[in-house]
């Protein structure tokens, strides 16, 4: 079964320059995703990474030049069928590629990546996956090795799979994502992409031509070394999921982990890298 979510809602007084530094101190805590509207900051985590006094160490509750209340919600899981129907519109990814739904009809492509999301992440809408999109598009993939690390509905390696790679490797470390990547592979009829159930792949001997991470800036930070580990000479690391004021940090681990900067992409407040072995 899918994981629940406990979801942080933050009203803060003044906003500026507080909710920025906020988001900063919590970036510290295994939340996976946040998002910003005009009355509140919004954190997202996996209730089974939930724990008593969760804040307790965040230093900003303290600081009397800013006022600070939350309200904690529990977002149960469910299957999201229903409301992408109604909610998720073809997204075209280039001139080549669009990523629609089985409901929707062909829109002669060379490349129709088609995505029935569940809880999983990856449909295409995100600034995050249509940067990485655009950047596997670019990418020489034939006859390649592949690592789709926190593949979500697996769209990613089911783009490098039309792109003629030779074996693509998904990893996720939720069952849910899994189950929507395996359906995925079938309704694109990929054969050659192996799923796994997974948080890291320090349990595998492979090494690997091309890499994909799109998870978060917290995450990334812990498993970057292992993935210039699991690199081929030449290989590429393509990483996204974090914002804009995160790459220097992202940057610096990379280089001392023996990989070259290549190039980024930017889009709104996200932000994707580039690496070379």
């Amino acid at each position: 079964m899918p994981n629940n979510y406990i979801a942080y809602h933050f009203s803060i007084v003044p906003k500026e320059p507080w909710e920025d530094i906020l988001l900063a101190q919590l970036q510290d805590l295994p939340f996976e995703s946040f998002e910003s509207s005009k009355s509140a900051l919004h954190a997202f985590i996996p209730e089974h990474l939930h724990f008593k006094d969760f804040l307790k160490e965040i230093p900003l509750f303290d600081n009397s030049k800013v006022t600070i209340e939350y309200e904690i919600e529990t977002i149960e899981a469910i299957n999201w069928n229903a409301k992408w129907e109604a909610e998720y519109h073809p997204i075209l990814i280039g001139e080549n590629c669009v990523v629609r739904a089985n409901f929707h009809p062909s829109m002669t492509k060379q490349y129709e990546l088609i995505i029935n999301p569940k809880m999983s992440f990856g449909t295409g809408h995100h600034q995050t996956t249509q940067m990485m999109l655009e950047f596997v598009l670019a990418e020489s993939i034939e006859d390649k090795i592949i690592l789709d690390m926190g593949c979500g509905t697996g769209v990613l390696g089911i783009l490098a799979c039309k792109r003629g790679a030779s074996k693509v490797f998904a990893i996720d470390n939720d069952p849910w994502c899994v189950e929507n990547t395996k359906e995925n592979m079938k309704l694109n009829t990929c054969q050659n992409i192996s799923v796994h159930l997974n948080s890291s792949i320090d349990s595998y001997n492979y090494k690997y031509d091309l890499i994909f991470a799109n998870i978060n800036r917290n995450i990334l930070l812990e498993q970057i070394p292992s993935y210039s580990k699991a690199m081929n000479p030449e290989a590429i690391l393509l990483l996204s999921g974090f914002y804009n004021k995160d790459i220097q940090v992202l940057k610096t681990l990379c280089i001392n982990e023996g990989l070259s900067f290549i190039g980024e992409k930017k889009n709104q407040d996200w932000c994707a890298l580039k690496f070379k072995k």
